[in-house]
């Protein structure tokens, strides 16, 4: 397979990453550490960490796994301060931890919205705050992972359009206020991903043609469409790049939500 970027483009880097597991963010976790960078990956389950850990490990990576909720400070904290002490520091932090389902917003209790919102929104204030100093200390980077669907309107996802939609402010109100320190804050908003467990759980088989029809480039993403755009926004190449949510869905949200 042809290659996209150079050899170790991240030697050199430590990354910490969240929802580092699985999915999405599971591949981004890889494929930073296939471009040089240590890598730590956290979730709120150790034994949702190990098949990466060993998958980034028999590649020749070097991989920490920590078990943290998002949710709670007090362990994140303690999550960034072990991966300072294992790899000496972080240049790169990724917020993937997410939670989704689908729900009528009539029939969407008020815990189920909190926690959702909990997870993705305040968990992601809560990592970039937790890695603040080591961030500032490195001039080091963030990688928020939103999503399109509060672009427009999506039904059945005002808990996660909520979420993400908070994701994206905190993307920018930290880019302007700890762009100073040389952090650079980033988001990437990734569309229909088919190799997902998400789009298998969410999407009912009928509608994904129905869908595909809706998308401009005429197909599905997949997880390696939001590694190379993680290599790129963590690389030299971004180095001017502040405060961008990059939307990576083939021109899908464009066109609305609607099936018809």
């Amino acid at each position: 397979m042809n290659k996209i970027f150079a050899d170790n483009i991240l030697q050199g880097k430590v990354a910490f990453v969240t929802g580092g597991g699985t999915g999405i963010t599971g591949g981004v976790a890889r494929a930073l550490a296939e471009a040089g960078a240590k890598i730590a990956i956290a979730s709120r389950k150790i034994e949702n960490l190990e098949p990466m850990k060993q998958l980034i490990e028999s590649n020749g990576g070097e991989c920490f796994a920590v078990a943290a909720d998002v949710r709670d400070y007090a362990a994140i904290e303690n999550a960034i301060a072990r991966t300072v002490e294992r790899f000496g520091k972080i240049d790169i932090v990724v917020n993937g931890a997410a939670g989704n389902f689908l729900c009528k917003a009539e029939e969407l209790s008020s815990n189920g919205f909190g926690t959702v919102v909990d997870i993705d929104a305040k968990g992601t204030f809560n990592v970039c705050r937790a890695a603040f100093e080591e961030l500032k200390k490195s001039k080091g980077q963030i990688l928020n992972i939103s999503a399109t669907l509060h672009y427009l309107a999506t039904p059945m996802q005002i808990h996660v359009s909520a979420a993400k939609a908070g994701v994206d402010a905190i993307t920018r109100n930290l880019s302007v206020e700890w762009g100073g320190y040389g952090i650079r804050v980033n988001g990437i908003a990734p569309g229909p991903i088919e190799d997902t467990e998400g789009m298998k759980r969410l999407l009912p088989e009928p509608l994904k043609e129905k869908l595909t029809r809706r998308i401009p480039l005429q197909r599905f993403g997949r997880i390696k469409d939001i590694e190379n755009a993680a290599l790129f926004l963590t690389s030299d190449a971004a180095s001017y790049i502040n405060g961008v949510t990059l939307v990576v869905d083939g021109g899908q949200w464009l066109l609305g939500t609607s099936f018809s």
